[in-house]
């Protein structure tokens, strides 16, 4: 079918990228200083804490220098789910629950999904935005969200399951012609396509440190100039007063050199991704009965995620590493979780076909001949799963 790996079966491949990536190692030595001599708290008025206090304006100034953004709107935090739990709870907390109505895609992450089930729960009104079988967003659907009334408009840019990149400034500009603010996850997207927040006309949108070759503790909300959000956290008034706690300074440093990287080496590596990728999934597709969920061109430039009928992704992602490849069935977030991918039910799979899907997303370190390698071993082992599976229908 391919073109065969030398590659040793003990040797490991990583293709689940999309959960975490490595720390660059120019990273680390970033962080390092700061870590040892360079400890200081950046709240103190002393030396050691204008240093510390310096090496989070650098990398604020990096950051929002990525996304076309003033430094001023950017505010660091412990992850993506803590900026999107302030988003979404500090919106509602503001407006109440006799005006708030936040609408949310059927295919959010798991963050978002749970934390506006707490908020239903406590009384807010909530609603959920349709997708098409491929996970775009349904204009017909959102619009409908927004004659209703909706306050806030929350939907993912590049998700994190299937890879699908929504028109978000189509999206943004149909929420403001309607007077809501419009907020998007971009955990996935940011350092690794193309992003700017004026054109694409966003009010907040997150991001994290350890998808894109960061440490992970730490993630960044920008927060449009004009746009009022109350802080969840109170306390010493760190980040302008709007997220209090003392600031992981060497966790910043190296979200800044991150992204300082990623902007020099974005464009290039999402090429180089992204005809591995389509290798991947070509090959793959060779594989009777077997698809690919999500778009097949407005997707992520790493992610492919396919699904094989009759058999179960868990015995699959065993099968998998055993062969010395590591990958997962969807979210890291739910992984552990034996209930089918609520994204993958949102584009329309039944249980069943959601139960056979496998999610390969991959980074700066995989080579082409690790995808000759996975495309040797891919279908033996599919071979194998059907032929011991009970779904497989008798010959």
């Amino acid at each position: 079918m391919n073109q065969k790996s030398d590659k040793k079966r003990d040797k490991s491949i990583y293709l689940d990228y999309a959960a975490t990536t490595p720390v660059d190692p120019r990273v680390v030595e970033a962080m390092i200083p700061y870590l040892t001599e360079r400890f200081g708290n950046a709240s103190s008025i002393h030396n050691y804490g204008r240093k510390a206090r310096d090496a989070i304006e650098i990398a604020r100034g990096k950051i929002a220098s990525l996304m076309g953004a003033e430094a001023r709107e950017i505010y660091f935090t412990s992850s993506a789910t803590e900026a999107n739990n302030w988003v979404l709870k500090g919106h509602s907390f503001r407006m109440g629950k006799e005006k708030t109505h936040i609408a949310i895609s059927t295919i959010e992450h798991d963050c978002v999904l749970n934390s506006t089930k707490w908020l239903k729960q406590e009384g807010y009104k909530i609603s959920q935005i349709q997708v098409d079988n491929y996970g775009l967003i349904d204009f017909v659907s959102l619009e409908r969200a927004l004659e209703e009334g909706a306050t806030l408009v929350s939907v993912i840019h590049g998700n994190n399951e299937i890879g699908t990149i929504e028109p978000i400034e189509a999206v943004s500009n149909l929420c403001h012609g309607y007077g809501a603010l419009f907020h998007t996850d971009a955990a996935q997207t940011f350092g690794k396509i193309n992003l700017d927040v004026k054109k694409m006309n966003i009010d907040l949108m997150t991001m994290n440190a350890h998808k894109l070759y960061g440490p992970k503790g730490v993630g960044a909300l920008f927060v449009k100039e004009g746009v009022i959000l109350p802080p969840l956290l109170h306390g010493g008034g760190q980040e302008r007063g709007m997220r209090s706690s003392t600031e992981n300074i060497s966790g910043i440093v190296g979200f800044g050199k991150a992204v300082e990287l990623r902007g020099e080496e974005m464009e290039e590596e999402a090429i180089r991704l992204s005809n591995l990728r389509d290798k991947l999934i070509d090959g793959a597709l060779e594989i009777s009965e077997s698809y690919l969920n999500g778009h097949p061109i407005n997707r992520l430039p790493n992610n492919a995620n396919l699904r094989f009928s009759y058999i179960e992704g868990e015995a699959l992602i065993l099968s998998l590493d055993g062969e010395g490849i590591a990958a997962s069935t969807g979210s890291a977030c739910s992984s552990n979780s034996l209930e089918p991918s609520h994204v993958l039910l949102a584009i329309g799979l039944t249980p069943l076909e959601a139960h056979g899907s496998l999610r390969l997303s991959l980074g700066k370190n995989n080579t082409q001949e690790e995808i000759y390698y996975v495309l040797d071993v891919l279908p033996r082992v599919v071979k194998r799963l059907r032929e011991i599976s009970p779904l497989t229908p008798a010959s």
